[in-house]
């Protein structure tokens, strides 16, 4: 059996975002991005105002998402991503936690 590819092998990265990320959509249009990419994990608010997230996928999937936090929705202002890359746990749907 062919092991898969780089681009194809997955990978998980949990990601906190800072700025004006909160009351501007930031976590349904995450939803909505993540379902396009065809990634797992979930999305949530934190008491701090940032918005943290998890997100499995290929490697190419999970960068692009990871590209998009940097933007996020139009009335979003981003000032910080950062990302830790971790074991992936197999997740295959992505939600919103509360």
């Amino acid at each position: 059996m062919q092991n898969p590819s780089p681009q194809q092998q997955q990978i998980r990265a949990h990601v906190l975002v800072s700025g004006k990320v909160q009351g501007v959509g930031y976590r349904l249009s995450t939803l909505h991005q993540a379902n396009y990419l065809g990634i797992g994990g979930w999305v949530r608010n934190l008491h701090d105002k940032r918005v943290e997230a998890v997100f499995e996928g290929t490697q190419e999937a999970v960068a692009a998402m990871i590209r998009w936090c940097h933007r996020g929705p139009l009335s979003a202002v981003v000032k910080e991503v950062a990302v830790d890359y971790e074991q992936p746990e197999g997740m295959q749907r992505f939600e919103m936690r509360r």
